[in-house]
């Protein structure tokens, strides 16, 4: 039911950003780097040989990847893409001394919700693409105008057109950026959030150290984790259980985390140098994170697959890859005994992601959680693989917060 909204509340309603420090950005990929883009394609050296049997199990299939070069060199269209993005608002704006790049689609109707949304890793707001028309533009699509948001989706630093770090930063120093650039630069008196990924986490220390002007969080992934021992309570079978699957699962999955925490300077000499391994670090991921253990291709568009992996080519990987030095040094998303969110929280959780869907109690150590779903098909990229599921959830559980 939706309930009557604050008539005055800011909401990115201006007419233009005066005196903000913000300036319109559009994309458009010099034609050299694009013709170095073909050469290096079509001079790919391909692997020799795969282990013979399951396929994807020690990494991207060679197959697969014969198609997708060979497609990305033959039929790929950047520039139509790159239309379909400057379709969008596109601004930069400078904050703690480094650019952030973000777009901004406003919402229909008289007072749209402002709603911060947060890519992660391997994606970035291409993801969001198929999904940010349905919630700026509820009507279009057969639904309600006054569920509409203003959307704005910042590339986090170092990805795309956001400026790198000077050195590895994690989430919980991203969490006050965002909060500038939503309070300070755009002028939210009100606003909610979502994330997934490395979005989850981000948006998650945004509700904890910033909840001022956070009304609501929405996640698809668990983002943070609670304190264990202690006075914490004991764990309940269901948690010590999900427990057990998730430490069994973590080493056959951790690989990468483990070499973009440690040494993602040396990785970044040959994902910067070679589009096709470029791609297929990816691309493992978008497989074995929605299809484990099928010998499938990724449930997604191809070439929406290689426009995010064009953000990578064009702007580098190298830096986006320093968010993961967070992981190994242990200050990702764990939470002190102190520490708890109180923003509420509803979250939508699919069954093929990286760990299986933790359970309730758990997430309610370490969140004011009003609402959790569990659907019952997708993985690690619902606005790509489910967008009208996740919108719709979204809708829902923003609509108590407006």
């Amino acid at each position: 039911m939706h309930q009557a909204r604050p008539k005055n509340r800011e909401a990115l309603v201006r007419a233009s950003f005066k005196d903000r420090p913000i300036e319109p950005f559009t994309l458009q990929v010099p034609d050299s780097v694009l013709t170095d883009l073909k050469d290096r394609l079509a001079r790919t050296r391909f692997p020799a040989n795969e282990p013979k049997a399951e396929p994807w199990r020690y990494g991207t299939k060679l197959a697969y990847m014969r198609e997708v070069v060979d497609h990305w060199l033959n039929r790929y269209d950047w520039r139509k893409w790159e239309a379909r993005i400057n379709a969008f608002s596109h601004y930069t704006t400078p904050i703690a001394g480094k650019k952030v790049h973000f777009i901004v689609e406003r919402g229909s109707g008289d007072n749209p919700l402002p709603l911060l949304i947060t890519h992660g890793w391997p994606g970035s707001f291409v993801e969001f693409l198929m999904i940010i028309e349905r919630l700026a533009h509820p009507e279009r699509f057969g639904g309600d105008v006054r569920d509409a948001f203003t959307v704005v989706a910042p590339s986090l630093p170092g990805y795309g057109f956001s400026d790198p770090p000077d050195a590895p930063i994690g989430p919980r120093a991203i969490a006050p950026l965002w909060s500038t650039l939503m309070t300070d630069v755009l002028g939210c008196e009100r606003y909610v959030a979502q994330g997934g990924d490395w979005g989850s986490i981000v948006t998650s220390w945004l509700a904890l150290d910033h909840p001022k002007s956070l009304a609501a969080i929405h996640l698809n992934m668990l983002g943070l984790r609670p304190p264990l021992g202690g006075d914490a309570p004991p764990l309940s079978a269901e948690e010590k259980a999900w427990l057990d699957k998730v430490q069994a699962i973590r080493p056959g999955i951790s690989a990468y985390q483990q070499i973009q925490g440690t040494k993602p300077q040396t990785l970044a000499y040959g994902l910067t140098d070679s589009p096709a391994g470029l791609a297929a670090w990816i691309l493992e991921k978008f497989h074995g994170w929605t299809n484990p253990g099928e010998d499938a291709p990724p449930p997604f568009d191809i070439d929406q697959l290689l426009t995010n992996i064009m953000l990578y080519w064009v702007g580098g990987i190298n830096a986006a890859n320093w968010i993961y030095v967070s992981i190994v040094e242990g200050t990702s998303g764990g939470l002190k005994a102190n520490e708890f969110v109180q923003v509420p929280t509803g979250v939508l959780l699919f069954p093929n992601d990286l760990f299986p869907p933790a359970p309730e109690s758990w997430m309610k150590r370490s969140y004011n959680l009003v609402r959790r779903n569990v659907s019952a098909r997708g993985g690690h990229f619902p606005a790509m693989e489910n967008g009208e599921m996740l919108v719709d959830d979204m809708r829902a559980f923003f609509r108590s917060y407006r």
